[in-house]
């Protein structure tokens, strides 16, 4: 394993990073705080300005990988921070991308750590089996659920001590006080293609009943601005959010996961679609129950466990949804949950700096 005192003082942190995503942001900030004093970082980012000012590090453009490859050259070692980068649900492209870089590295003689990664998902044959090329080249991983680890282990990575799972890396990240008791409803919705109109209708008309029932303002805070923060005003262009929920209803905006947390602190129940707003909203001690788009969401909804629906099989009625979420309001998930969850997540940790872990 890669113990402190071998461990890059130069690092390349490779990330989907500077792309005004809350939950890579908290990824950033969690990974920055967990590297061994003395490391002068460099960041792979789309907004470099606004990783420099938010984070007060070095950085290089993750869209060019001319650029990327020139900071990899000057830096003594690669690490994946977080988020799920060897996959192909983006593109087999961004599979290949990152796949250049581990190979470059190796060639360089640099190690390769993988941080509180995802792994996957993998739907060709030829993207699995350039994992499975892959995956050796790795000096250390610290998977963020267990599928992951099991992944890995199936394309041919033998199990090694310096190999681990946990939660994801964001549990790290200081919890907060929940002082939401009949505070509004937060949503962290976002665009997919799993829900047509008539899915829509359903959640909207659950939302409204709920909302209604219980007298709660309804706040809709886009999590990814390039990907949520037309959703809102797109839903009622199409007439697909009720009149009564239109007003109960104001749009806000967080540009870090410090803010964020702040508004989850005072709600009454977060309902999340996106992994890392589901995992800032129970740790700003908010009830939460998630909307499952992706695995990745149900595995963390499952590990707390909390309230959670699966959008490709969602009930045929809005009041079996109106239910469950009126079960889940002003009912925050015991103490003894999150601390299960933040303490899973130190193996993240002991990858990068064990000494403190």
């Amino acid at each position: 394993m890669l113990r402190s005192p071998a461990f890059p003082r130069q690092p390349l942190l490779c990330g989907y990073y500077g792309e005004h995503n809350l939950g890579d942001d908290a990824l950033l900030q969690a990974l920055l705080a967990q590297l061994p004093l003395g490391c002068d970082p460099c960041i792979t980012a789309a907004d470099q300005a606004l990783v420099h000012q938010r984070f007060g590090v070095r950085s290089c453009d993750r869209r060019s990988l001319k650029a990327v490859l020139q900071a990899l050259a000057q830096s003594d070692g690669l690490v994946f921070g977080g988020g799920s980068l060897l996959q192909d649900s983006t593109s087999l492209r961004s599979l290949l991308y990152y796949g250049a870089l581990i190979t470059a590295a190796r060639l360089q003689r640099k190690p390769v750590l993988l941080w509180g990664q995802g792994l996957g998902p993998l739907r060709r044959r030829r993207s699995r089996a350039l994992v499975r090329l892959l995956l050796p080249l790795v000096s250390a991983a610290s998977w963020r659920d267990a599928a992951s680890a099991e992944l890995a282990c199936a394309l041919g990575r033998p199990r090694q001590p310096a190999d681990g799972w946990g939660c994801d890396p964001v549990w790290s990240l200081e919890p907060q006080h929940w002082r939401g008791l009949n505070g509004p409803i937060v949503l962290c919705w976002r665009p997919t293609a799993l829900l047509h109109s008539h899915q829509w209708e359903l959640l909207l008309k659950a939302l409204d009943e709920v909302a209604a029932s219980s007298a709660r303002e309804v706040l809709w805070l886009p999590f990814h601005q390039g990907q949520d923060v037309e959703l809102f005003s797109q839903l009622c262009e199409r007439g697909l959010v009720p009149q009564r929920l239109q007003a109960r209803s104001r749009q806000l905006q967080a540009t870090t996961p410090e803010q964020a947390m702040a508004v989850f602190s005072g709600a009454g129940l977060v309902l999340a679609m996106r992994l890392h707003a589901l995992i800032l909203g129970a740790l700003s001690g908010a009830p939460v129950a998630a909307l499952s788009y992706d695995p990745k969401v149900a595995a963390a909804a499952a590990a707390l466990p909390c309230e959670q629906l699966e959008l490709a099989a969602l009930p045929d009625q809005a009041s079996v949804i109106s239910c469950a979420w009126q079960a889940c309001l002003d009912q925050p998930l015991p103490a003894a949950r999150i601390a299960a969850q933040r303490h899973s997540a130190l193996v993240h940790q002991q990858l990068l700096n064990p000494q403190h872990s």
